[in-house]
């Protein structure tokens, strides 16, 4: 059975940090680029971060640069989304998603663009940012 389980997401006061993992168990970790997106109720879902675990290639979108981190360690099938000087806009839930090989994200206009769908999805962790 395919899983990704996030955890990590609290509650924080603006300029604080927090890690969120995402756990994968289910396929070949190593074969697969791990993203993260958040969304806000009634918003539409917003990509942040992505790794391709073949080639190490990271992307990150315009409004997190500078300040998250994305990593893996395939050795634990986990996935990372460091998060500094995190800001009360940052508030959201936070979902891990997997798909073969390269992210497929496409840059344009100031935003990311899906090239083909993640194939996995976890059920997300709340992120709330205090001003």
């Amino acid at each position: 059975e395919v899983q990704l389980v996030e955890s990590g997401g609290d509650l924080v006061q603006a300029g604080g940090s927090l890690r969120l993992s995402c756990a994968a168990s289910g396929f070949t970790f190593k074969d697969y680029a791990i993203a993260w997106f958040r969304q806000v109720p009634g918003k539409e879902r917003e990509k942040v971060s992505c790794i391709s675990n073949n080639d190490g290639n990271r992307l990150y979108a315009d409004s997190v640069q500078g300040r998250f981190t994305i990593s893996s360690d395939d050795a634990k099938n986990t996935a990372y989304l460091q998060m500094n000087r995190l800001k009360p806009e940052d508030t959201a839930v936070y979902y891990c998603a997997a798909v073969p090989d390269q992210c497929g994200w496409v840059y344009h206009g100031g935003k990311f663009y899906d090239t083909k769908p993640m194939h996995y999805w976890g059920q997300g962790t709340q992120v709330t940012v205090s001003s």
